[in-house]
């Protein structure tokens, strides 16, 4: 019987809003059988709990204190979405415009950062195997990780997407998604703490013209043939 080859390790994926990251990332995870990790989610459910609190997203100091007296849950199989902010489901309620227009302010707070950073590291160290999607794994969260890919795609495919997933359809909304994405853009990579970039040693994917399955078979054979990989099953 021939050997099969077996990812042992970690796979990040970061790259901008609208990429298809979260779709690619478990679909990744489900063809490794790793783990995955939506980082996103978790400061998605920080800024539930800062909006829920009515502390405005652009007060750093409020929203540390809330941040860091909320219980942020967030699950690691990739076939079950579970995000909880003190024991109540807001897996559906991350997605709405409401938490997206403030959750760059939110996450830009260094003590945000650093809270959830620590339960990241402390998520993937139980889960072995993972993948993990955000803006700042491969250079921050896990600088060490076995393959680093930055999905990118343009503005306009971007918002395509995001319109699809919201059920937008008229031209002029899905223009002004694409200047909301540009603008998130800017704030995330300029943001002195953490700031949206490709690690070093990332690959960069281009999925503009590729399809969700297209980006998915392209990094699972990245991470065939990442070092780490190489325990026989």
């Amino acid at each position: 019987m021939s050997e099969q080859m077996t990812f042992r390790g970690q796979v990040t994926l970061d790259g901008p809003s609208g990429t298809g990251k979260s779709s690619v990332a478990r679909g990744v995870a489900a063809r490794l059988g790793a783990a995955y990790l939506d980082t996103g989610a978790m400061y998605r459910a920080a800024t539930v709990a800062v909006l829920d609190a009515g502390v405005d997203p652009a007060d750093a100091d409020g929203v540390a204190r809330t941040v860091a007296g909320a219980r942020i849950e967030v699950g690691t199989d990739a076939a079950t979405e579970t995000v909880r902010v003190d024991g109540v489901d807001v897996a559906a309620r991350i997605r709405g415009a409401e938490v997206t227009r403030a959750v760059s302010a939110v996450s830009a707070v260094p003590a945000v950062r650093r809270r959830l950073v620590d339960q990241q590291r402390a998520l993937v160290a139980a889960a072995g195997t993972v993948v993990v999607e955000g803006r700042d794994i491969g250079t921050v969260v896990l600088p060490d990780a076995t393959l680093k890919i930055y999905l990118t795609a343009a503005p306009e495919a971007r918002a395509q997407r995001r319109a699809a997933q919201l059920g937008i359809r008229e031209q002029s909304e899905i223009v002004e998604l694409a200047a909301d994405l540009r603008r998130r853009d800017e704030f995330d990579s300029s943001r002195a703490d953490s700031p949206l970039r490709p690690a070093a040693e990332a690959i960069v994917v281009d999925s503009t013209e590729l399809d969700q399955q297209g980006v998915v078979d392209r990094v699972v054979a990245l991470a065939e043939s990442a070092v780490g990989v190489g325990e026989r099953a």
